[in-house]
């Protein structure tokens, strides 16, 4: 039961009435007022209580308040004209109308006051003033604005009647806190002004009124932030596409992240068409277009699970006539907006009839399209409807969807000139890199090697180089950088290793040679006194099958991997030394044996390097992936996509890598032969008798002649012009035979053209005629000059 007002005393009447019309609540306020009891009127139609001849108030529809007089029939039968509030308010079966208006009055009027009078007059902010019952006493000019209600007719009531939602009884209830306590308090909250639907930001300041130390009310000012509040939520989406927009190098995934920060805190569906890459390398985008325009949908977005809103699934092209506002903005250059689509983009839809049925049918009212495009170039349009929010697209609106677009675009730009620069690099790269690896008798080999998904091509390579004697180098390098410069200096690199290779230097002394290219490089980019700057590791290794020795050297390069035959694989132990570039420095080999059947790993350090792990777990990973015992023909390809997948994260790696792995193979001694010669002309018969003799052996009959000659001329020279001692030494290899002759001199000897009448002088030019390839490399003890003749018929 209600309580009972003293005589004076402000008192509201309250009714609830459902969606269909029936009264579900009766106070003592109403009865009082109209004189019925609540059991005589709830569970009854509310229009029984209208005066005969009065109409039915009908709100607006879609609106939650109404006000207006009402002609009311009194129990004793007279007629009341009652001003009515109502508010609309959600229930767990529809909705219900409350229903109020005030009776009786505040004691006193607070503009009785002159000092109160002045301030109600005078202040710039929405003020209102309750009293100790929370009761509404005045309010001034700016808050009637904001609530929509004459002041004479809301006089008496309480801060949530006269608002009606769930955030006027919060901000009641803070006022009640006020009266309490005793001390100021400040809300905020989003409520609907009365003047419009849209929620509003406000800061509800209440203060005390006071008098001899009492409460004798609450004044409370309303101050809109709604302003404040919406650019600090533009500012924080600005920043959000910033962190979100751009996160990697690819076209289609910035655009998916355009789209996705902007739904729904711009629009409700958007969409991201792009132009087609044209083959103008210089220009990345267009400057001008023309419509119609053909875009590739490249990313979409909806506040509706499956996007029902799209017509054109991504990867797809859509053409879009000049009445479209894809091409409107993309041929302008500017954002274009329209609010009233039937009229506005009439042509269009009905050109598009199925695009046209599809925004009726989801109610689309406004929509946006921002051309996308950065740096003089144009590359695409971005399209946001709104169908789900009732508030059109404002300029504020249009200058934020600008703002994040052209941070796409910027990123779009970025990506498409990384990936022609990638693609360019990638295509240097492959036509520096060995397209495939050459099948010597020494080893057998595979590899792998993976570019860098963001950073760009790098200038990791690997080679496998054939040297005299069936011997074989090996070799890993990583110049650091990336993207073109770094694959042209590893082609630089690549090609003096090779060069350097054929005069068969040992390892560190290659490694010195590279070291002084690497500085000239730096110098001759103008980089004098910072030689560092271009810079490179590199890793360099000699394996003999006859003697199954490999020499090994590296500078600054992570140390090759050795997978003895039944073993476990281990790290060489072989000296660091510095990286290329330093100069300076000395670099140091490391001589071993290796069995038959073991394998080595060389590898850049862009297989061991990774952020979710540290340097000595992957390299225990690296070991236990190789240690699958490689053993089939193809098991050493199936060990290197295992060690990727082991170490390797999914999606691409962060930076280059490459892989080699090579399984040693050694020559039986039956199919090598030496002799020792002593310094005497005559004896050259006899060692070409033998030579002879041994082909037979081999079986090689068919190469005795060539073979005979060219060992008769190696010896010959080496008898005449060398220095004790000499060796001879035929190697028969699977697809040639080599003849070495070994001295002790260290003078290397040269092709020259003999002139008609000279007795000599012919005998180089007639091995370079007869054979596959010759050449000299010197050792410890000299020199040796070396033949190679192919076996092949």
């Amino acid at each position: 039961m209600s309580p009972v007002h003293p005589p004076g005393e402000a008192a509201t009447a309250r009714a609830v009435i459902d969606d269909n019309g029936i009264l579900v609540h009766w106070n003592e306020d109403a009865g009082r007022l109209l004189g019925y009891a609540p059991r005589e009127v709830e569970g009854r139609p509310a229009a029984e209580l209208l005066a005969p001849g009065s109409p039915l108030p009908r709100p607006e529809p879609d609106s939650t308040r109404w006000s207006g007089t009402v002609r009311l029939r009194h129990r004793d039968g007279s007629v009341l004209p009652v001003w009515l509030l109502a508010h609309h308010r959600p229930h767990t079966q529809g909705g219900e109308w409350l229903v109020v208006t005030p009776v009786g009055g505040p004691a006193a009027h607070p503009q009785d006051d002159p000092s109160m009078r002045t301030v109600l007059t005078c202040s710039p902010c929405a003020l209102a003033v309750y009293d100790e019952n929370l009761r509404l006493c005045a309010f001034n000019e700016a808050m009637a604005e904001l609530i929509g209600l004459p002041q004479e007719r809301v006089r008496g009531l309480r801060l949530a009647e006269i608002d009606g939602g769930p955030e006027s009884e919060e901000l009641e209830r803070q006022a009640r806190e006020v009266l309490v306590s005793g001390r100021q308090r400040d809300v905020q909250t989003s409520v609907s002004s009365g003047a419009g639907s849209r929620a509003h930001a406000w800061l509800a300041r209440f203060a005390p009124l006071t008098d001899g130390g009492r409460v004798r009310g609450v004044c409370m000012t309303a101050h809109d932030f709604t302003e404040r509040d919406l650019a600090r939520e533009r500012l924080q989406l600005v920043n959000e596409a910033s962190v979100r927009i751009g996160t990697t190098l690819d076209v289609t995934r910035t655009a998916q992240e355009l789209a996705d920060v902007c739904v729904p805190r711009l629009a409700d569906f958007v969409s991201v068409d792009l132009l087609d890459p044209s083959d103008d390398e210089a220009r990345p985008g267009p400057s001008s277009v023309t419509a119609p325009v053909a875009l590739r949908r490249a990313a979409h977005r909806s506040q509706n699970p499956g996007s029902p809103e799209a017509l054109i699934e991504p990867g797809r092209v859509g053409l879009y006539p000049a009445s479209s506002p894809q091409a409107s903005s993309l041929v302008a250059g500017r954002t274009t907006v329209a609010t009233d689509l039937a009229s506005t983009l009439s042509e269009w839809l009905e050109w598009d009839r199925v695009r046209g049925e599809r925004v009726r049918e989801l109610g689309v009212h406004s929509t946006m399209s921002v051309p996308i495009q950065a740096r003089g170039g144009r590359f695409g349009v971005a399209v946001l409807r709104r169908f789900r929010r009732p508030d059109p697209f404002t300029p504020d609106d249009v200058l934020l969807a600008e703002e994040i677009t052209a941070r796409a675009a910027v990123c779009i730009d970025n990506a498409r000139r990384f990936g022609r620069e990638r693609e360019t690099a990638l295509a240097l790269q492959r036509s520096l890199l060995p397209r495939s690896l050459p099948r010597t008798a020494a080893v057998e080999v595979a590899s792998r090697y993976l570019p860098a998904a963001r950073a760009g091509v790098g200038g990791d390579w690997f080679d496998v180089i054939p040297l005299s004697g069936l011997r074989i180098a090996m070799v890993v390098g990583d110049v650091v950088g990336h993207g073109i410069q770094a694959s042209a200096t590893m082609g630089r690199l690549r090609t003096a290793v090779r060069t350097l290779a054929d005069i068969d230097l040992a390892p560190e002394e290659l490694l010195t040679h590279l070291d002084d290219l690497v500085i000239r490089m730096s110098q001759e980019a103008g980089l004098e006194g910072t030689t560092g700057e271009v810079g490179a590791t590199c890793l360099y290794a000699v394996y003999d099958p006859v003697s199954r020795r490999c020499a090994l050297a590296r500078a600054g390069h992570p140390a090759p991997l050795i997978m003895p035959p039944g073993g476990t694989p281990r790290e060489i132990g072989l000296p660091g030394g510095p990286p290329l570039g330093l100069g300076g420095l000395p670099f140091e080999s490391l001589e071993i044996e290796l069995p038959e059947g073991t394998v080595l790993g060389l590898y850049t350090d862009g297989l061991i390097e990774s952020r979710e792990r540290d340097v000595d777990t992957n390299h225990r990973l690296l070991c236990s992936a190789l240690a699958g015992r490689p053993t089939g023909p193809d098991s050493l390809g199936e060990a290197c996509d295992r060690i990727l997948h082991t170490l390797l994260p999914p999606g691409g790696v962060p930076d280059d890598v490459a892989l080699l792995l090579a399984r040693t193979r050694g020559l039986p001694p039956s199919q090598v032969e030496t002799w020792e010669i002593a310094a005497d002309p005559a004896l050259v018969a006899t060692v070409r008798k033998e030579v002879v003799g041994q082909l037979e052996v081999w079986r090689l009959s068919h190469a005795a002649f060539t073979a005979e000659l060219v060992v008769s001329e190696l010896v010959t020279n080496a008898l005449r012009y060398g220095e004790p001692p000499i060796r001879l030494r035929l190697i028969h290899g699977a697809t040639t035979l080599i003849c070495e002759v070994s001295d002790g001199s260290h003078t290397a000897p040269h092709l020259r053209r003999a002139r008609t009448f000279d007795e000599g002088g012919r005998g180089l030019l007639l091995v370079a005629q007869l054979t596959q390839r010759w050449g000299s490399r010197h050792t410890t003890e000299g020199k040796t000059i070396w033949a190679e003749l192919s076996l092949l018929e």
